[in-house]
């Protein structure tokens, strides 16, 4: 019994169309639904960003499925205003919203012009973040000068139950990290054993709530097609850290992209035309121990895919809807 969601990629698809695919994703039995926080898109090929937080009143007003962001918070946002963010969207929307609070790419907050600082001093200024934006939660009065400087921040509307602080990890070491402070994981698809480990590091340093899944996906007829699209989208997502980290520009992923081989694609995507073959990789994560996986299907037109996956994947994993936070 697991939650199946749809991925709302802003960096590829306009926000209007977006909130259309979502409410699409809906009808065709998907149970929740998650969303990027990006300035930039990771290739000029995508040519699309919009604004995450707009977009997300508009898809909890027009769906009833649960939704999550995944945000970073200290340089292109203040934590309170994102605490001031979640706040609003949980008084609106009760029960139905989380947040994956992360310690950002340059792509999307060296906007503001400021220095972007090596990692450890990023990962410090998250766990400043995160406790700003408890506090403000939990209807404090917040003053902070370190890191992050805030002054006599208090939130006026808040929800009656504070939403999950979700902590986003690709490496077991920030798994553990996070397992200090988060009320649950989410990770993106590796091979099993690298996921294995992550999962086994959160869980091991005492990590609690959901583990969920971010699952890169692609489907067409054929397998060229399905291919054709991972390569054509998704090539510039397949380097290690500390690339996605540093880089600026889309077209410095482009840059970086350019020799980048279907192969080596099909190391981040799950790439088949096979639709029984998606379902068996999505009942392994499920089998491994993944309580919500969210499928993002790396194409720019998410219509057809929604409906082949809810005509014949979503009925073999049986999706439930998240459980209600106590």
């Amino acid at each position: 019994m697991t939650v199946i969601g749809f991925h709302c990629s802003h960096e590829q698809i306009a926000p209007g169309q977006l909130l259309r695919d979502v409410q699409h994703a809906e009808q065709a039995g998907f149970t929740a639904a998650m969303s990027s926080d990006h300035f930039s898109p990771w290739s000029e090929r995508q040519n699309e960003s919009g604004f995450a937080w707009a977009f997300l009143g508009a898809a909890l007003a027009t769906t009833n499925l649960p939704f999550g962001v995944v945000n970073a918070p200290g340089q292109r946002y203040h934590p309170a205003i994102i605490a001031q963010a979640i706040a609003t969207l949980a008084e609106m929307f009760p029960g139905r919203f989380w947040a994956a609070l992360g310690s950002g790419e340059a792509c999307n907050e060296r906007i503001t012009g400021e220095v972007w600082p090596r990692k450890e001093v990023r990962d410090q200024r998250l766990v400043e973040c995160v406790d700003v934006i408890r506090r403000l939660l939990q209807g404090e009065e917040v003053s902070v000068d370190g890191l992050i400087h805030v002054n006599r921040a208090k939130l006026w509307s808040l929800p009656e139950q504070v939403p999950e602080l979700v902590g986003p990890a690709v490496t077991p070491a920030t798994a553990a990290r996070h397992a200090e402070w988060a009320d649950g994981l989410i990770t993106i698809n590796q091979p099993p054993d690298a996921l294995q480990k992550v999962l086994d590091a959160y869980r091991n340093a005492g990590g609690r709530g959901p583990a969920r899944l971010q699952v890169h996906l692609s489907w067409a007829r054929t397998e060229a097609e399905a291919m054709a699209i991972a390569h054509d989208q998704w090539r510039n997502n397949v380097f290690p850290s500390p690339v996605c980290w540093d880089l600026e520009t889309a077209q410095a992923f482009d840059a970086v992209g350019a020799s980048v081989t279907p192969e080596q694609v099909a190391k981040a995507v799950r790439v088949s035309s096979d639709l029984g073959r998606h379902a068996a990789w999505l009942n392994a994560y499920i089998d491994q121990g993944w309580d919500e996986l969210y499928l993002h299907f790396v194409g720019r037109h998410q219509a057809g895919f929604i409906d082949a996956f809810g005509e014949h994947v979503l009925p073999q994993l049986s999706p439930t809807a998240p459980a209600v936070p106590v």
